[in-house]
């Protein structure tokens, strides 16, 4: 929707904040959608106490922590569309939103609030037999990958063979509240198998990296890497990953690298996507892993060759990556035909746009 020369660009307001230790994806993929639309519209990043640093270039409003902060801005800057990757918001929050902005966009909303939502786009899912809203679009579809990742799509089917020196790559997101990393390198530290291992701690690890240093100088070809760092290089370089089980999981897909998967909590333990039937070996929640369990499932990928192509085959079939253009142009109708807008024709349902 780019405007006619002389008219007005409407306005959307990107509010994203972290929640439940969901990393760096949800402020990656806000400044990806706003790169994006920045020419067809006036993009406002409204950044509270818990919010990310908005990306350069674009415009920005402090507002405090809680929902009547962020309706106080969204009162006086008036935009025509909300996008908002803020975690589970409430239904009570959502109605006086509604009263302020004709259109609301959710990203990954697992409380009651979505149901106000105009469009929900739910890349972490759970497994459910209940009815989605119409409104709501689930599924791993909607994933787009960074620049960087997409550049590597499927770099796994183009290898024929492990490396001279199998490589390990820990990874467990921006702050690994659970300290997974330590745990993960403390068993990793038993294998007996020639392996090249490199941990990697994200920007805001409050844990002693220290003690990982110590642990990494008692086993040959062991690595800790500290922000910043190119995680997508790191990533395609590994024969295997060891990561959590949020954003990260669809990245490696994009990629297609065998992968283990640990929960950082329970949030992360009922997501449906990084399963076996799409290529990843699920060993549950990570502060009750078990050495052996966590040691085998490394090591199968490594030692097994027809599984570790089966891993590759279905993760590469997901076809995941290029939600972009699709998650762009919903979000485009939303701001072309807003739901309480007076004066517009009602059009289709903006999920269609990805149906």
């Amino acid at each position: 929707m780019i405007p006619i020369d002389g008219q007005e660009k409407k306005t959307i307001a990107i509010h994203v904040s972290r929640s439940d230790g969901k990393g760096t994806y949800p402020a990656r993929r806000a400044a990806m959608i706003a790169n994006t639309l920045k020419e067809e519209a006036n993009i406002v990043f409204l950044c509270g106490d818990d919010s990310p640093t908005a990306p350069d270039g674009f415009n920005t409003q402090a507002i405090g922590s809680g929902s009547s902060s962020l309706s106080k801005a969204l009162l006086t800057l008036k935009p025509d569309l909300l996008l908002r990757d803020s975690g589970s918001t409430s239904q009570e929050e959502v109605e006086k939103i509604r009263q302020l902005v004709p259109s609301i966009v959710h990203f990954d909303d697992f409380g009651d609030g979505g149901k106000g939502a105009d469009l929900v786009f739910q890349t972490l899912y759970a497994e459910s037999n209940d009815k989605v809203p119409d409104h709501y679009v689930v599924g791993p579809e909607s994933f787009f990958a960074d620049e960087e990742v997409a550049s590597l799509k499927q770099i796994g089917l183009r290898r024929d063979r492990l490396s001279p020196l199998p490589h390990l790559v820990i990874s467990f997101g921006d702050d690994d509240a659970g300290n997974l990393t330590y745990r993960a390198l403390r068993h990793v530290m038993q294998l007996q198998i020639p392996l090249k291992v490199t941990v990697l701690v994200g920007e805001r690890y409050r844990h002693d990296t220290g003690t990982l240093r110590m642990m990494a100088l008692g086993r040959r070809n062991t690595t800790v890497l500290e922000h910043p760092h190119n995680l997508a290089e790191l990533y395609a370089s590994a024969d295997v990953i060891l990561c959590a089980s949020g954003y990260m999981p669809y990245e490696v897909a994009v990629m297609g690298i065998p992968c283990v998967v640990l929960a950082q909590n329970d949030f992360e333990l009922g997501l449906a996507f990084p399963k076996e039937h799409h290529g990843f070996i699920h060993l549950g929640l990570g502060r009750k892993i078990k050495q052996s369990s966590l040691l085998n499932a490394v090591m199968e990928p490594l030692l097994h060759e027809p599984l570790r192509k089966k891993a590759i085959a279905r993760q590469t079939a997901l076809g995941l990556g290029d939600g972009k253009d699709a998650v762009c142009e919903a979000i485009r109708y939303c701001l072309e035909y807003p739901k309480r807008k007076l004066g517009k024709q009602a059009g289709k349902e903006p999920s269609d746009v990805l149906h």
